[in-house]
């Protein structure tokens, strides 16, 4: 599993830096660049109306990763022992980004 700090406070499924999915997907297929990829897993909180009641935050969760020229894109899987998901103020997921992301 992998260490996420997440600071897309804009989204939905974000408490304390952390994600309450127990999964997500950076998307990016394409990639050369960190800003190329998004979080695919980001949802809008508007107006900071939702509340998080059935789960907690997630520190270490399973990453997916559709960036094919990332050097920690093993079959699909982020190899990273942390991740960075960047994108404050987001309201769609194109605003977002794996700042974690390197080149191959």
């Amino acid at each position: 599993m992998t260490k996420l700090d997440c600071n897309v406070t804009s989204c939905m499924h974000n408490a304390d830096n952390c994600c309450c999915k127990r999964n997500i997907v950076v998307e990016g297929q394409a990639a050369n660049k960190s800003c190329d990829t998004c979080c695919g897993s980001f949802n809008e909180n508007k107006d900071n109306s939702f509340t998080n009641l059935f789960k907690s935050p997630e520190s270490k969760l399973e990453v997916e990763c559709e960036a094919e020229n990332c050097i920690y894109n093993t079959a699909k899987k982020c190899t990273a022992e942390r991740v960075g998901i960047t994108g404050m103020g987001a309201s769609k997921a194109v605003e977002t980004e794996c700042s974690t992301f390197r080149a191959k």
